[in-house]
């Protein structure tokens, strides 16, 4: 097989599908004593995000992956969290 027969045949399986070679380069700049990194625009356009609006990040197996974060699921995850929290003893119980 060829690389780039590999290549497709990688994203296929991991359900990532190519993206333009311009939505793929960030830079990696200073900012204060963190690192930001810079989108092209066509990406964030694409995104329909801006300056100052919040990303999701997730590590994946071959890099990491950025997403507009789903608020009703991190709602709903808060209130999971909280009903695990109260009821941790009983949780523990019925996992032995």
């Amino acid at each position: 097989m060829n690389r780039k027969r590999d290549k497709n045949l990688h994203e296929a399986k991991s359900g990532f599908a190519p993206e333009p070679p311009e939505a793929r380069k960030a830079k990696l700049i200073a900012v204060g004593n963190s690192t930001g990194v810079i989108l092209p625009k066509m990406l964030l356009d694409r995104l329909g995000v801006g300056q100052g609006d919040e990303l999701s990040v997730t590590e994946a197996p071959d890099g990491v992956v950025l997403r507009i974060p789903d608020q009703e699921f991190d709602r709903q995850m808060e209130v999971a969290r909280e009903v695990m929290r109260r009821h941790r003893h009983a949780l523990r119980e019925l996992a032995k």
